[in-house]
C-alpha cells in the first residue's frame, strides 16, 4: 500500500525550535562544542515548593475534568486577578497540555483569517494550515521594534471590513525580545474592537518582562481578548505540558466549545502536574523572589548581550522581555554575499559550522529567507547557579551569570567582522 498524506499537513516540517535543539544535541554527542542560543527553553529550575507539591501527589491517577481541576482554574484566575486586576472567574478558564495545544485547538475551532505579524512564533502558521485556515502576515517594522502597530492592522481590516479574523499577538515577543508600551497596546485594542476582531494574546513571557511592567491587552479589549499562557516560561516547566486560556465571560461559549473539542483529543491534563500548577500560580513570597531573581538575571545578560551586537553594527530590538534578541545583519550583507551567503538559513548554518554557535533563522518566523536575520535564544547557562550569583555577588556581571552566552554572541560578532 502507497503512503498517503493529506496535502495540508504533507508540506509541513518538523517545528523549528525542536529541531535545532535535536540537531545540536546530535552535535554534542558527536564530541563537538556547541553554543546552543537556538532553542527558547528557560534555564531556571522549577521553584522548589512547586516541585513539593509535585511529589506530593506523585499518586494522583485519575481522569481530571476536561476543563482542568476547578481548584487549579480557580488559582488561575485568581492569579490574573492579583497580578493584572481582571475581572475573572474559574469559568473563565481552560485548562490544556500546554498552551501550544490550545493556540491550536482555537484555530481549529473559529471560523476565520488568522492574522500573524512579521515575525511571530514559528508554530502559528504551520497550526493555521493544519486547521486548513488562511493566515496573512502583517508587515512590522524596524522603528516599531518589528511590534505590530495599529495603522497596519487598520489597514489590513479595511479591506475587508466585515471578515472573521484572529489576530495572534505574543509579546513579550518571541523573536524579537521586545514588547507593546500601553499606548499601543490601546491602539491596537481600538482596532480590534472596531472590527470585531478575536484577539489571542499570548503573554507567555509576561512574568519574565524584565521590569515587571507588563501590559495586557486585555484591560483595553476585554469582550474579544483570550489570554494564553503556562507554566513553561516563568516557572522553567516546558517539560511539564501545562498551559492556560483565559476567556472574558462574553466568550464561554467559545470555552465550552474547546472543552468538547478537548475532549476528543488530549482529554485532560496530568493530573500530578495540575495539582502541583495550583501551588506555583498561587504565588506567595518564595514564588515571587524566584521570579524576581529570574528577571534581573535575564536583564543582565540580555543588556550585555545587546551591548556586544551594537557595537558590532549589529542592528537589534532593544531587549524587554523573555529570553530572546532578533539580531538583523544588513551591515554586513556585501560581505556575506562573497561568500556565498545570500539568506538567513545560509548563515546560521556557516555560523555553526564555523563557530559552534547555534541560532535560528528568521526564515522559521515569517521573513522571507533574504531577510538577514536570526532570533538568538541568550539560555545557554546555568539557571540554579544564577540565581544564587544575582544575590550573592552585588557586582555580578554578565560574563559571571551566563559565561557561554556571552561567548556565543562575542564568536558571532567575531565571526562576522
Amino acid at each position: 500500500m502507497n503512503p498517503s498524506i493529506t496535502t495540508h499537513v504533507s508540506g509541513l516540517k518538523p517545528s523549528a525550535t525542536l529541531a535545532i535543539n535535536e540537531q545540536c544535541n546530535a552535535l554534542i554527542e558527536e564530541g563537538k562544542n556547541v553554543i546552543k542560543l537556538g532553542f527558547g527553553q528557560s534555564p531556571f529550575p522549577v521553584p522548589q515548593v512547586v516541585i513539593e507539591r509535585l511529589r506530593q501527589h506523585a499518586h494522583e491517577k485519575d481522569y481530571l475534568p476536561v476543563k482542568g481541576l476547578y481548584a487549579l482554574r480557580e488559582a488561575v484566575a485568581n492569579y490574573y486577578q492579583r497580578t493584572l486586576k481582571l475581572d475573572c472567574l474559574a469559568e473563565d478558564v481552560l485548562i490544556g497540555p500546554g498552551s501550544k495545544e490550545l493556540l491550536f485547538l482555537i484555530q481549529l475551532i473559529y471560523e476565520g483569517e488568522a492574522l500573524l505579524p512579521q515575525p511571530s512564533w514559528v508554530s502559528y502558521a504551520p497550526q493555521a494550515q493544519l486547521a486548513h485556515k488562511q493566515h496573512h502576515w502583517l508587515p512590522t517594522f524596524a522603528e516599531d521594534h518589528y511590534m505590530l502597530n495599529a495603522k497596519t492592522l487598520r489597514a489590513h481590516c479595511e479591506q475587508q471590513p466585515d471578515q472573521k479574523r484572529i489576530l495572534i499577538l505574543n509579546y513579550p515577543s518571541n523573536p524579537t525580545g521586545a514588547t507593546f508600551d500601553e499606548q499601543t497596546v490601546a491602539e491596537l485594542a481600538e482596532v480590534a474592537r472596531e472590527f470585531n476582531l478575536l484577539v489571542i494574546s499570548d503573554e507567555i513571557y509576561s512574568d519574565v518582562h524584565h521590569s515587571g511592567q507588563h501590559t495586557t491587552l486585555a484591560q483595553h479589549y476585554p469582550e474579544g481578548t483570550i489570554i494564553s499562557s503556562g507554566l513553561s516560561k516563568w516557572c522553567g516547566a516546558g517539560g511539564w505540558r501545562l498551559g492556560t486560556f483565559l476567556f472574558p465571560k462574553e466568550l464561554r461559549w467559545l470555552l465550552s466549545h474547546m472543552a468538547v473539542v478537548a475532549s476528543e483529543t488530549f482529554t485532560s491534563t496530568s493530573a500530578p502536574i495540575q495539582y502541583a500548577a495550583i501551588r506555583a500560580f498561587q504565588g506567595g513570597a518564595e514564588i515571587d523572589e524566584y521570579v524576581r531573581k529570574s528577571r534581573k538575571v535575564l536583564a543582565h545578560v540580555a543588556l550585555r548581550a545587546y551591548d556586544i551586537l551594537q557595537e558590532s553594527h549589529i542592528a537589534c530590538p532593544p531587549p524587554a522581555g523573555g529570553f530572546y534578541l532578533m539580531p538583523t545583519f544588513d551591515f554586513y550583507r556585501d560581505s556575506l554575499e562573497k561568500k556565498g551567503i545570500h539568506g538567513s538559513a545560509q548563515l546560521c548554518q556557516q555560523l555553526l559550522q564555523d563557530t559552534g554557535v547555534a541560532l535560528l533563522p528568521l526564515r522559521d518566523f515569517g521573513f522571507p529567507e533574504s531577510f538577514l536575520g536570526a532570533r538568538l535564544s541568550y539560555v545557554d547557562f546555568d539557571g540554579a547557579q544564577a540565581l544564587a550569583l544575582i544575590e550573592e555577588k552585588p557586582e555580578v556581571t554578565a560574563e559571571d551569570l551566563a559565561p557561554r552566552v556571552i561567548q556565543g554572541v562575542q564568536l558571532i560578532a567575531d565571526w562576522l567582522s
